[in-house]
C-alpha cells in the first residue's frame, strides 16, 4: 500500500477537487478498511486519542467537569463549558439534557475525584460516543491540557474493521493535511497487529464529497 507523502498529497488534492463548492468549510476524513484482524480480540477495539500536529480550523469544544479551585482555573483557561458538582448532580436522569451535552462538546475532561460520579451520570451517554472524560488530578495544568485537547481526534474501531476520522478541514494546506494523516498512520502502525500491513484500503474524502481511493 503506497502511503508515501507524494501519494497522500495527490489523494488529498483529488478529494478537494471532488468536494464541490459548498458554503461551509468541509472536514477532510481519512477512511481505512482493515483486514486480517480479530474483531473479538483487544486489537479489534482500537480507541486512541491522537494529537494532530496541524490544528484544524475547527477546534474541539472542550467541557471540563470540576469543582472548587480547579473549576475556577478551567474557566480562566477558557474552557467552552465548566460543569461543577452541583451541575452534575442536577443532570442525573435528564436524558435530553445529557444527550445535548454529549453532542455539543467534542472532548470531556474531569478531575479525578469526580470520575466515579461522572461515570454514573454521564457514562451512559458519553461511553457509546467514545467521549468518556479524560481524568486529570486537581493539581494538573488544566490550561495546557485544554489547549492540547482542542486539536485531538479519536481514532476508533469498534464492531467492524473500519476506521474513519477527521484529519482537518478543506481550507488547510494540503501539506498540513498530509502531516495529520501520517501522524494517524504512525499511531496505527504501533497498534495494529501487523502494522500498516493490516490496512486493506485507504480513502480520503471531504464531508460532502466523493471518496478518493488510494490504489494498492
Amino acid at each position: 500500500m503506497p502511503l508515501d507523502k507524494k501519494t497522500l498529497l495527490e489523494a488529498v488534492k483529488a478529494a478537494k477537487e471532488k468536494s464541490g463548492k459548498k458554503k461551509f468549510n468541509q472536514t477532510v476524513d481519512l477512511i481505512l478498511n482493515i483486514k486480517e484482524i480479530d474483531m473479538k480480540a483487544p486489537e479489534g477495539k482500537i480507541q486512541e486519542v491522537v494529537e494532530l500536529p496541524r490544528a484544524p480550523a475547527k477546534l474541539n469544544k472542550v467541557c471540563v467537569i470540576a469543582s472548587g479551585e480547579f473549576a475556577l482555573k478551567a474557566k480562566r483557561a477558557n474552557a467552552d463549558n465548566v460543569v461543577e458538582r452541583a451541575d452534575l448532580d442536577a443532570l442525573a436522569g435528564k436524558k435530553k439534557d445529557l444527550r445535548k451535552l454529549a453532542t455539543t462538546y467534542d472532548v470531556f475532561i474531569s478531575e479525578v475525584p469526580l470520575m466515579s460520579l461522572v461515570g454514573k451520570i454521564l457514562g451512559p451517554v458519553l461511553g457509546p460516543r467514545g467521549k468518556m472524560p479524560i481524568p486529570v488530578p486537581p493539581n494538573a495544568d488544566i490550561a495546557a491540557i485544554i489547549e492540547r485537547n482542542r486539536k485531538t481526534i479519536v481514532v476508533r474501531m469498534r464492531n467492524q474493521p473500519l476506521i474513519q476520522c477527521s484529519i482537518g478541514t478543506e481550507n488547510q494546506p494540503d501539506e498540513e493535511l498530509v502531516e495529520n494523516i501520517q501522524t494517524v498512520l504512525r499511531v496505527l502502525d504501533g497498534k495494529l497487529k501487523r502494522g500498516l500491513k493490516n490496512i486493506d484500503e485507504v480513502f480520503i474524502k471531504t464531508s460532502m464529497g466523493e471518496p478518493v481511493k488510494i490504489k494498492p
